[in-house]
């Protein structure tokens, strides 16, 4: 392959990256006085992108830095280099987030809690014997902060997500997707005077109304007919044992594009998996429903873009999975591990950003 078409295709890699990057690696300890077998932070950051793009092992990518001549250390010097770069890639993805319209700004209302966006996401490390993981994390909003990383088997007792993998403290409001949507993970928050913010899986949860009356959510819900018309609701959920938590349904319409969307991934997927489709799944595929312990004083809009924020992070994760494996991880170091959680979601924004400038790079190589 041509040496100068790989110097401009990283030349253009460089490009999607915010502009002050450079100066972030001095300022984020990733850059110390003696950079040793590195030129500058470039080649650093090249070595990084060659172990979390492609899933390499850190043995592995160290010998083929030194086969096509970026570096030679060793895997040991490449893990500390991994280590001091946390900050670096965390503020890298904390800058592309911003570029897309991402507002990670504190506001008045987020000023009394503690917002935690919570995730989980099963890893297979490369080869025939690879091993699987679920990694559990916790990024704190608006820092973007990873203040908890867990991992465990992808199999077994106690492993799937759930509100349980992770500590929370009184006044944490912790925002989770329709895999958290369980009675057991919310009355955990309830007992740990924690808030849950949880897009709700109609499956697993039972609505009562405050008289003890089961509450027909699509019933209600359907009232909503135009596009991005929301409302909410007071209920309550319990279980076999009348624990009781009390909280609200924030529901939003989604535009006719997005419903179909949502509504052609569930036939497919059904079709796939050779299962028979209820009819109330097609309309609920029309809302996103949350549901929240947060008090009235959080009014709806906010609860409602406080999961869209929670999304926004989430997708770059998506579109990593859907492109490239998420390969090896170091297992048995926390400040690695973030590293290479925030590294990885680095990789997933510049992938997206990337695929937005297709249309406007030209194919013999500059920008139009």
């Amino acid at each position: 392959m041509d040496v100068k078409i790989i110097k401009d295709d990283w030349q253009a890699l460089l490009r999607m990256l915010p502009s002050n990057w450079r100066q972030l690696a001095k300022e984020t300890g990733a850059i110390n006085r003696q950079l040793r077998n590195f030129d500058d932070e470039e080649g650093i950051l090249r070595l990084l992108f060659l172990h979390l793009a492609n899933g390499y092992s850190l043995r592995e990518t160290v010998t083929r830095a030194k086969a096509a001549g970026l570096t030679n250390i060793s895997d040991v010097a490449l893990l500390k280099r991994l280590r001091c770069s946390e900050k670096w890639l965390k503020e890298l993805s904390i800058a592309l987030l911003r570029e897309r319209g991402t507002q990670l700004s504190t506001d008045q209302y987020s000023t009394k809690i503690n917002l935690k966006l919570v995730d989980g996401t099963l890893v297979k490390e490369p080869g025939k014997t690879g091993s699987q993981w679920r990694i559990h994390y916790s990024l704190r909003l608006p820092s973007l902060e990873c203040d908890y990383f867990k991992l465990t088997s992808s199999e077994g007792n106690n492993t799937g997500e759930s509100f349980k993998q992770f500590p929370v403290r009184k006044n944490d409001c912790i925002v989770g997707d329709r895999g958290y949507s369980t009675f057991q993970g919310i009355i955990y928050l309830h007992q740990k005077e924690a808030y849950s913010l949880v897009r709700v899986n109609s499956s697993t949860l039972t609505f009562y109304t405050k008289g003890g009356k089961v509450f027909y959510l699509l019933e209600h819900i359907s009232v909503l007919e135009k596009a991005y018309q929301a409302g909410e609701w007071e209920i309550y959920l319990k279980d076999t044992d009348n624990q009781i938590v009390e909280g609200r349904l924030c529901v939003i319409r989604k535009n006719d594009t997005a419903a179909e969307i949502a509504i052609k991934k569930i036939i497919k997927e059904a079709r796939k998996r050779q299962r028979t489709i209820k009819k109330e799944t097609l309309e609920y595929a029309k809302y996103i429903i949350i549901f929240t312990t947060l008090p009235s004083e959080y009014p709806l809009e906010v609860i409602l873009e406080w999961y869209r924020l929670r999304w926004q992070v989430e997708l770059a994760f998506k579109r990593l999975k859907s492109l490239i494996h998420l390969g090896h991880l170091p297992k048995y170091d926390e400040t690695s591990s973030r590293a290479w959680l925030y590294g990885k979601l680095l990789i997933g924004l510049l992938t997206e950003k990337l695929m937005s400038y297709a249309s406007s790079f030209s194919p013999s190589g500059y920008w139009l």
